[in-house]
């Protein structure tokens, strides 16, 4: 008997990804980009007021003067941090070279001190690597320095700090402070605040006299509605897609699971854009409404997980806390309970437990994220104090955590075969008593 036939030798990963590269989408123009949130459109649907009054805020810094503070309110996915690219690419294109006029933008969702946010904002101004902050000064060096720099620049500089509420949460407002009179020290330069929130009550807990100085404009912008979201959709699909692939159904069907989660354009564009690459996985012609379910239950994991990946190490110390709490009791927990669990996490994970004032920061944070939902309940005599629901699936969001090396020393063990997500094509999943 001969030898057996041979098995066919298996692709190599280069030969997998040569074969994708080669096809074609049925389904794209070859602009996925305008269907991110990181893409700034020519026009903001149903945004001209808040274009219109931002403008009119910053355009002075054209003329060289200084414009006043502004404060941008709202939730996540209404345009704001839109709404100020553009505004600040038609002010750029008018700029002339000798205006010395520049705009900083910074997330602070990535910034977790006061330092690393002067140090950004002075390195912004260095024209050469020797002028550029450092890491290890003194923070009243890294301050002088920061100023250095701006007035080496002169002219206006525009700082915007979107998410500013995360940085105050982290951080305090004393680092708002100082910014907020560096227009008395400064010598040839001028400093504008931009802040952006998705807070509508940030402002309530900040010193006064950083409300002042920070409250100087304040804009609101209010969610999108279904139609509104649709309309949104249907501008960018034009970009993005060719003629006829989109099915009947399927933007309605994103604006509206958009429109349920606070008016999120954002989310409404991630949906369009997830459902639009299964259906090319699938080798679809079109684009359906399935995929728009299928994109959403993905979503929701990959949304979670990256909120659980990206928390401060304390920050997640405490929400694991509060899971553990929740999974035992199956309702409401209290802070005192989640902070006893918090406390026992930390010395068995070798860590100094944070004083519940910043505890209760990282609280609303979380709170910020829709992770947890904390209400003031009555305990009779024994004062006030916060209830914790968690608004997550618990089973589901527990293994994101625990496959952070940060909590491996007390995370349960998986079963062999277990996914960190095991039911989230389950409509029911969130079950009860959230």
């Amino acid at each position: 008997m001969g030898a057996p036939p041979s098995a066919a030798t298996p692709p190599t990963t280069g030969e997998f990804l040569d074969s994708v590269l080669q096809q074609r989408s049925d389904l794209f123009r070859g602009r996925r980009d305008v269907l991110r949130e990181s893409y700034v459109p020519t026009r903001l649907p149903h945004r001209d007021h808040q274009i219109h009054q931002v403008a009119q805020i910053l355009a002075p810094a054209l003329r060289g003067d200084q414009p006043s503070n502004l404060l941008i309110y709202g939730k996540i996915g209404t345009g704001k941090t839109a709404v100020v690219a553009q505004v600040r690419q038609e002010i750029e294109k008018r700029a002339r070279a000798d205006d010395h006029l520049k705009f900083v933008s910074i997330n602070c969702g990535n910034i977790d001190t006061a330092y690393i946010l002067l140090q950004t904002i002075g390195n912004a101004f260095a024209e050469e690597e020797i002028d550029r902050i450092p890491t290890g000064w003194a923070l009243d060096r890294v301050q002088a320095a920061m100023r250095r720099l701006l007035d080496a620049n002169g002219g206006i500089a525009i700082v915007v700090l979107d998410e500013i509420d995360r940085l105050v949460a982290r951080s305090g407002d004393a680092v708002l402070y100082t910014l907020g009179q560096l227009n008395t020290e400064l010598e040839s330069a001028r400093i504008v605040l931009i802040g952006i929130s998705n807070d509508l009550k940030f402002t309530n807990g900040l010193d006064a006299r950083v409300k002042s100085r920070l409250n100087e404009e304040k804009i609101l912008f209010p969610p999108y509605d279904a139609p509104q979201l649709q309309d949104i959709l249907r501008e960018r699909a034009k970009e993005a897609f060719k003629d006829g692939v989109v099915d009947p159904g399927v933007i309605e069907r994103c604006a509206a699971y958009a429109a349920l989660e606070n008016g999120d354009a954002r989310r409404a564009l991630a949906l369009l854009r997830l459902a639009a690459e299964m259906a090319e996985r699938d080798r679809a012609k079109r684009i359906m409404p399935d995929h728009v379910v299928k994109a959403k239950n993905r979503l929701e994991q990959d949304i979670i997980g990256e909120c659980c990946r990206t928390l401060p190490s304390h920050c997640k110390v405490l929400f694991y806390a509060i899971l553990q709490a929740y999974e035992h009791q199956r309702r409401g927990v209290l802070t005192g309970d989640v902070y006893a669990g918090y406390a026992k996490l930390c010395q068995r994970l070798g860590l100094q437990p944070l004083h519940t004032r910043s505890i209760s920061n990282h609280l609303s944070e979380l709170e910020t994220l829709g992770l947890i939902r904390a209400t003031i309940v009555s305990r009779g005599r024994g004062g006030r104090t916060r209830e914790i629901v968690v608004d997550v699936p618990v089973p589901e969001t527990m293994p994101f955590l625990e496959e952070d090396p940060l909590l491996a020393p007390v995370a349960r063990p998986r079963g062999r075969g277990q996914t960190l997500l095991t039911n989230f094509d389950n409509p029911n999943r969130f079950g009860a008593p959230f």
